[in-house]
C-alpha cells in the first residue's frame, strides 16, 4: 500500500468523523445559531462526551437569551452537573425579572439545589414569593382541627387560624419552612389564650390573637415572611378547670378514704393489744390467788397465823360473799342485771 493510499484513507477518516459529528449536532448548532446564541460543534462535541444533554442545555440559554438573562453555556453546564434542574431554574429567574425582584443565576442555583429532594422547587419559591400563598394552622394533614388553649377560668377556646406568608429569597437556602411557621403560630395561640382571664375576652376580641401573635417575630430564622395571621374560626371547649377540680376532690376522697382506714386498722390493733393485756392480767390475778393457800398454809405451819385467827378470816370471806350475792345477780338469767 503506497503513501497515496494511506495518506487517501486518513482523508476519508477525518470526513467520516465530520460528517458524523455534523449530521449529530447540526440540528442543534443551526437552531442556536439563528436564536441568537451560537455554540460551536466542539463546545457541543464536548457535552456530548461528558454525557451532557447538550441540546436542553441549549433550550435552556436561547430562553434565557430571549428573556434578557446573562447566562453563559457553562453557567448551564455546571449546575446541571452539581443536580440542579435547568429549565425551571431558568423559568424562575425569568419570573423573579418580570417581578422586579432582586435575584440572580448563583441565588437561583443556590435554591434550585436546596429544594432538590423535596416537594418544593425554585419555581414555587419565586410564585410565592410574587404572590403570597396561605397556610392552615394546624395542619389539616396532622390531624387537628383546631388549636387548643385554655383561659385562666378553667374554659377551653378552639381555634383555628390562616397564616398568610410570601417567600423571603435571602432566607430561603437554611431557613426553616412551613412546619416551624405552624408550630410558632399554634405557640403564640395557645400563649395568647392562656394570658386571657376568661375565656370571653377571647371570643369577644379574636382579633386580638391574631395582633399579639403577629408581634412576636415569629418568622425570625424562617425561609417565609409572615403578612398576616387572621383568625378562621373561634369556638368553645371543655370546662378543663371543673374536670381538674373534680378530679382533685376525687383524688382528696381517696386519700382521706386511705388515711381513715390506716387510723382504723390501728384501732383494731390497740384493741387487740388491750385484750392481750387484759388476759395477761387476769392470769397473773389467778397465779397470785393460787399462791394464797400456800401462803395460809406456811402461816399456819409456822406459827404466825393461829387457827382463830384463820376462822375469823373464813367469817370474813363468808361475810363478804353474802354480801356479793345480796347485791349481785340471779343466778341462771344470763343477764347481769340486779336482783329486786
Amino acid at each position: 500500500m503506497g503513501l497515496e493510499s494511506i495518506l487517501f484513507i486518513g482523508i476519508g477518516i477525518v470526513v467520516l468523523v465530520v460528517l458524523v459529528v455534523v449530521i449529530t449536532f447540526v440540528k442543534v448548532w443551526i437552531k442556536a445559531l439563528f436564536s441568537g446564541v451560537p455554540i460551536s460543534l466542539f463546545a457541543l462535541l464536548g457535552m456530548r462526551l461528558r454525557n451532557v444533554p447538550y441540546s436542553e442545555i441549549v433550550d435552556a440559554r436561547i430562553t434565557a437569551a430571549k428573556a434578557g438573562l446573562d447566562v453563559s453555556i457553562e453557567d448551564l453546564d455546571k449546575h446541571y452537573l452539581a443536580g440542579g434542574a435547568l429549565m425551571p431554574t431558568v423559568r424562575a429567574l425569568i419570573s423573579a425579572r418580570k417581578a422586579r425582584m432582586n435575584l440572580d443565576w448563583e441565588d437561583a442555583t443556590r435554591i434550585d439545589l436546596a429544594t432538590k429532594g423535596t416537594s418544593k422547587t425554585v419555581v414555587e419559591a419565586v410564585r410565592t414569593s410574587i404572590n403570597p400563598k396561605v397556610i392552615d394552622c394546624p395542619n389539616p394533614d396532622s390531624g387537628r382541627t383546631s388549636i387548643d388553649g385554655v383561659a385562666k377560668d378553667g374554659i377551653q377556646v378552639k381555634v383555628r387560624a390562616r397564616v398568610t406568608v410570601r417567600t423571603n429569597l435571602e432566607k430561603f437556602v437554611g431557613g426553616a419552612q412551613e412546619e416551624t411557621i405552624i408550630a410558632r403560630v399554634g405557640e403564640g395561640i395557645v400563649t395568647t389564650i392562656g394570658s386571657a382571664d376568661t375565656y370571653k375576652f377571647v371570643l369577644e376580641y379574636p382579633d386580638r390573637i391574631s395582633k399579639v401573635v403577629l408581634a412576636r417575630g415569629l418568622d425570625s430564622g424562617t425561609a417565609y415572611e409572615i403578612l398576616s395571621i387572621d383568625i378562621a374560626d373561634v369556638d368553645v371547649g371543655e370546662n378543663v378547670g371543673a374536670k381538674l377540680q373534680e378530679a382533685q376532690a376525687m383524688a382528696n376522697k381517696n386519700m382521706a378514704q386511705a388515711q381513715a382506714e390506716i387510723r382504723r386498722a390501728a384501732a383494731v390493733a390497740l384493741e387487740q393489744e388491750m385484750k392481750a393485756k387484759v388476759q395477761e392480767m387476769k392470769a397473773k390475778v389467778v397465779e397470785a390467788e393460787a399462791q394464797v393457800p400456800l401462803a395460809l398454809a406456811e402461816s399456819l405451819k409456822s406459827g404466825h397465823m393461829g387457827f382463830m385467827d384463820y376462822y375469823k378470816m373464813q367469817n370474813i370471806q363468808a361475810d363478804t360473799n353474802m354480801r356479793d350475792s345480796i347485791s349481785g345477780t340471779k343466778a341462771g338469767d344470763g343477764q347481769n342485771r340486779p336482783t329486786k
